[in-house]
This record gives structure tokens, C-alpha cells and sequence, in this order.
């Protein structure tokens, strides 16, 4: 492959992964164009876990063989298995120089004159013969100074072997996808801090606005159930002004992780802090039986918590007759209402629209003041 071939096929890879904008697309491109770059019939990505002391494969690309999936969900290989990745993962490829790539044939002795530092390795050996490939290379991804995991690339049994130029072609390319992955990961902590609420964890005010308003669009288009649970933590300003905010702010951090169990019991649910003391969740799909039952569960644990005094807990869902739900903001206000009646009536259980007549006409009252908590933070009757 001449000079000129490689640039290109550096800077198509370099362009594809610039173009990604989530890890799974990240890891797709970078095995892509691995292979294309390196004329090869499959490519991998993965990724070292070094907790668990293993590599877990992120994507397969290219002519998968029997049993291997696009995204696997559980394929990982102990890092002890393999004796040259255990040589390129140890910390002095980091410390100083660059890792270089290397290449594994099916002969097995062949490869091993063109081989990494550890030479011959007997199980890529058998995986290459098992899945009817003929050669590999492999190319270790090093990420911010530290070992990430590496890019594979095979050739059918039958085509030429790699050789030392593609070995130390694939040395570049794996540093062109070290560089994307790094790029990707920082617009998904990006993309991580624009929608969670850096306290608890939990997803934020802007990721319910937006979560809400898909739920209904496929409420009106599909009749799917959505049903929104509204909470407020009781006792927060009390604890603020006798043990401090760094105390009250565990009883935040207690509550979301409450709440998060809870939500877990509802698939799919979304559990979000809105600001404040005040969180929800936001259920697409459960009945609304199922949904109630839930909150009738948080607001249990909740009063049993050593801070605070309980939860305040409102539910509306499109599953009770709460009249036609056009808009997010109907949702929201009623679940509100409903929570307002529970905060005021010091109810120990969720008070739930639809099945309380006095929180539809909550809902629909105009507001006596600009700062009636019935203005669900600004939001008015419809």
C-alpha cells in the first residue's frame, strides 16, 4: 500500500471518528476504518478493565464470524490469557516511548517472528484458526498516558499475511483512535454534566423537560402511558438551619439514591432531581397501578430515613381519568397539584390526580399570586 493510500486512510479514519457523537459510534468508525485502512476483513476495538483484569471487545466490524455479535454485551478475555497484552498494558508502555503494534498468524510460528514483545500467543493462535482467519495485527490504544485497550485486525485464511509495515501502520492508526475516543468521551461528559444533577447523580430539571415532551408526543401518538411521580422532601430547610448544609445536602444525596431504587422498579423510569428539595420521576410505558405503587414504596423508605420527615408525593398519569394530555406542562402541573395537596394535607401516601376530585380543580384554579406554589415554577394553567 503506497504513501499515499495510508495519508488518505489515516485521515478518512481521523474524519469518521471526528464525525461520532457517541461512544458506540466512536468504536464502530475506529474499527471500520482500521480495517479498511490495513485491507483487512474484520477489526475490533476493546477496551481494558483493569478492576477486572480483563479485556472486554466494545465492537466487532466487518466479516463477523459465528457468535460474534456487532456491540457483544458480555465478550471479555482475562488479560492473564494473553501474555503480550499483559506486557503492553504494564505501565512502562506508558511511562516512556510508543507501544508498538504486532502480528499473529494462524501458523503460529510464523507470526512469531513478526510478533510484539511477548512473541507467540497461543490463544490468538487458536482464535484465529477457529474463526478462519489467517493473520492479525494488534495495536494497543494508550489514552492520556495510560494503557485504554487495543485495535485488532484480521485477515481471511487464504489472503496475505501482515506484515512489519502494517504492523507499524497500525501503530498510527491506533494512535488516530486514541485520539477520537478521547474526544468522544469528553463530549459524552459533556453531554453527562448538561443533563445531571452533579449532587445526587440524578438526571436534572433539563433532562425531564426534554424526556417529558418525547413521552407525550408518544402519549398522543400511540396512547402509551405516561405518568409523571412529583416528590418534596420534607424537613430539608430544618436540618439546613440546625445541622448545616453539608449535613442536609446527605439528606439530598440519601433521598436521590431512595428515589433511584424506587425508579428502578418501574422499567425504563427516569429519576431526577428538579432543584431544591424537589425531585421526580417520570415513568413511560407502567400502568398507572404500577406507578402508584411505587410511590406508595418512596414515600416508606423515605419516612423511614434517619434525616428528614418523609416525602410529599404527587402522581398524575394518562392512565387515570385526568382528561386529555396534550402538552408536558398539563402533566406537570397536575402531578404538582397533587403534591401540593399531599404537602399540605401531610399525607404519608402519594395523593394521585384522577383518583382525588380536589387536584383537578387545584390544577385548573388560577394562581392567587405570582408566587402561588400552584405556579409550577412559572407554569400557569393552560
Amino acid at each position: 500500500m503506497g504513501e499515499d493510500v495510508r495519508l488518505r486512510a489515516v485521515v478518512t479514519l481521523a474524519q469518521a471518528m471526528a464525525a461520532a457523537r457517541t461512544p458506540r459510534e466512536s468504536w464502530r468508525a475506529a474499527a471500520l476504518g482500521a480495517k479498511e485502512a490495513l485491507g483487512g476483513s474484520f477489526a475490533a476495538v476493546s477496551v481494558w478493565e483493569r478492576e477486572l483484569g480483563r479485556l472486554r471487545v466494545l465492537v466487532n466490524a466487518g466479516a463477523r464470524a459465528e457468535g460474534e455479535e456487532e456491540f457483544p454485551e458480555a465478550e471479555t478475555y482475562p488479560v492473564h490469557q494473553f501474555p503480550e497484552i499483559a506486557e503492553f498494558l504494564h505501565e512502562k508502555w506508558a511511562g516512556g516511548g510508543e507501544p508498538n503494534a504486532w502480528v499473529e498468524t494462524a501458523e503460529g510460528a510464523t507470526g512469531a517472528s513478526a510478533a510484539g514483545p511477548a512473541g507467540y500467543c497461543h490463544q490468538r493462535v487458536a482464535a484465529l484458526r477457529r474463526r478462519g482467519r489467517g493473520s492479525c495485527v494488534v495495536a494497543p490504544i494508550v489514552l492520556r498516558g495510560q494503557a485504554w485497550g487495543e485495535l485488532y485486525v484480521a485477515r481471511p485464511a487464504g489472503a496475505p499475511v501482515f506484515g512489519r509495515s502494517d504492523a507499524d501502520f497500525a501503530t498510527v492508526l491506533a494512535s488516530v483512535v486514541a485520539a477520537g475516543i478521547a474526544q468522544t468521551e469528553l463530549l459524552e461528559e459533556v453531554r453527562k454534566l448538561a443533563f445531571t444533577d452533579p449532587l445526587t447523580g440524578l438526571a436534572n430539571r433539563r433532562a425531564v423537560d426534554m424526556g417529558l415532551d418525547e413521552a407525550v408526543e408518544r402519549h398522543r401518538k400511540s396512547g402509551t402511558v405516561v405518568s409523571l411521580v412529583v416528590c418534596d422532601l420534607n424537613g430539608l430547610k430544618r436540618v439546613n438551619d440546625s445541622l448545616g448544609h453539608a449535613v442536609g445536602d446527605r439528606l439530598l444525596e440519601r433521598f436521590g439514591s431512595v428515589l433511584s431504587v424506587c425508579g428502578a422498579m418501574l422499567p425504563g423510569a427516569l429519576a431526577a432531581r428538579l432543584g431544591g428539595d424537589e425531585f421526580c420521576l417520570l415513568a413511560v410505558g407502567p400502568s398507572s397501578d404500577a406507578v402508584v405503587k411505587v410511590a406508595e414504596d418512596l414515600c416508606v423508605r423515605a419516612a423511614e430515613m434517619d434525616l428528614g420527615e418523609g416525602v410529599a408525593c404527587g402522581v398524575a398519569s394518562t392512565g387515570d381519568p385526568i382528561g386529555p394530555v396534550r402538552t408536558a406542562r398539563r402533566l406537570f402541573r397536575l402531578a404538582d397539584a397533587a403534591q401540593y395537596r399531599a404537602k399540605a394535607a401531610r399525607s404519608a401516601r402519594p395523593v394521585v390526580a384522577g383518583r382525588d376530585g380536589a387536584v383537578l380543580e387545584l390544577a385548573d384554579a388560577p394562581p392567587a399570586a405570582p408566587h402561588d406554589r400552584r405556579s409550577f415554577r412559572g407554569v400557569r394553567p393552560e
